[in-house]
């Protein structure tokens, strides 16, 4: 297939060092980079005036913070205020993720926050769980609850497992505040002392973040891929999240992956167990519109089209371009590129069309001149296998727009040669 233009850049030795420590003990979403409140602390939000302060402080603009602090500490504990602004602010940035009227009933710790899955990807997730006929699931690495609460809304009942005290007790505060105590069980615990046999599915959300950052070794991962792939393997069906990046020769035999992007932007990859050993799968939200593999050669190279296609991430990170390309009749404009041409306007939802109007050599100077007799005063530069900034390169061709039109700049290469495409999207064209 098509090499990934989007694999993460090789590991500096502050990486590789993370990614090579001994795991003495197999973790749950503990703690790496983000300090978390006390236990004492978080159970004080929950009390009749904890919730009443946290109503009060909701919407907060962070540069009130000081001056509401300070009013509110005369009549409430410092600790208390410090907690509820807090957790004010972790709603906020909760509510992209996980949908405004949840996130404002919700607890969150700041790992829960940035590792939490958005709430579109993990309905779909259960949607496909309970399709299989998943009654009830291990959720391993709960963190704060997100994938237990899609899970429990479509019907599963769930065992919630985290090691960490304060993330647990906010996954299980979740539960009640969304009014599905009776289908989630919260348990603190390492996973290794959980006993997943009578589930009828097993989920492992592992921590992908060391103290060095982001991990990209999946035998890194807390706990580490090959433990949790040994963990799937003994359950009926399974589903283990792992970062978009892994490499496709990580994924067992054994496995169907499934690459997940929501409204163009990838979020992650998931390896289901029970299902289809060995299917590729790129799936889009919203829809969802799931991609297979078929097993294709990589498609032709050709000279560019009328259309361009550029295919959405997670059919790039799935390595499927050939299988978008067989399905538009088009090839590619380099054999290291993932850009599809063709000569058709064709629905799909697997990529953006854009009609070409120019197809030329890289020349700063000769873009500039044409940009200014297309009275173009709006530039998208993209590119792909190419070395040049978008900023810098928008700065020298329009340095004072004030054109009528908006034009898009591929910058790329066609047969190996640095090239320019100049063209527009043609707007919505999806089956």
């Amino acid at each position: 297939m098509v090499p990934d233009p989007r694999r993460p850049p090789a590991r500096t030795r502050d990486d590789t060092a993370a990614a090579g420590h001994t795991v003495h003990r197999l973790a749950d979403n503990e703690p790496v980079n983000d300090p978390q409140a006390p236990l004492d602390a978080f159970a004080a939000l929950l009390t009749p005036e904890g919730r009443a302060l946290l109503d009060e402080v909701r919407d907060t603009d962070p540069a009130d913070e000081l001056a509401v602090a300070t009013r509110l500490r005369r009549d409430h504990p410092a600790g208390l205020v410090s907690a509820a602004l807090g957790q004010a602010r972790l709603r906020q940035r909760a509510a992209a993720k996980l949908g405004a009227e949840d996130a404002r009933r919700m607890y969150f710790t700041p790992n829960g926050v940035e590792q939490s899955t958005r709430a579109s990807v993990a309905a779909h997730r259960a949607a496909r769980l309970a399709e299989l006929g998943v009654t009830s699931l291990a959720d391993l690495c709960c963190g704060i609850g997100g994938d237990a609460i899609a899970l429990a809304r479509a019907g599963i009942r769930v065992l919630a497992v985290d090691r960490d005290p304060v993330t647990a007790a906010a996954a299980r505060a979740n539960a009640e505040a969304l009014g599905l105590s009776e289908l989630i069980e919260v348990r603190e615990a390492d996973v290794t002392d959980v006993d997943t046999s009578p589930y009828d599915a097993v989920f492992v959300d592992p921590a992908r973040r060391g103290g060095r950052g982001r991990i990209f070794d999946p035998e890194a991962y807390s706990p580490p891929l090959s433990w949790a792939v040994g963990t799937a393997l003994k359950a009926p069906h399974a589903a283990l999240k792992i970062a978009p990046g892994v490499p496709h020769e990580a994924v067992p035999p054994q496995a169907e992956a499934e690459w997940i992007s929501d409204g163009g932007d990838v979020k992650e990859a998931v390896l289901w167990f029970g299902t289809e050993p060995g299917l590729v799968r790129a799936t889009l939200l919203p829809g969802p519109h799931s991609l297979r593999g078929r097993g294709l050669a990589n498609p032709p190279v050709r000279p560019p089209g009328r259309y361009l296609y550029e295919p959405d991430g997670a059919v790039i990170r799935a390595h499927l371009v050939a299988e978008v390309a067989a399905d538009l009749d088009g090839g590619l404009l380099d054999e290291t590129i993932a850009y599809v041409t063709a000569d058709e306007l064709r629905p799909t939802p697997y990529a953006t069309a854009y009609e070409i109007t120019d197809h030329l050599p890289f020349n700063v100077k000769k873009l500039k001149a044409l940009l200014r007799e297309r009275e173009v005063g709006a530039l998208t530069v993209k590119k792909r296998g190419s070395a040049v900034e978008p900023e810098e390169l928008r700065r020298k061709v329009l340095p004072k727009p004030h054109g009528r039109n908006a034009a898009t700049v591929f910058l790329t290469r066609v047969a190996g040669a640095p090239a320019m495409l100049l063209g527009h999207p043609t707007g919505p064209h999806t089956e």
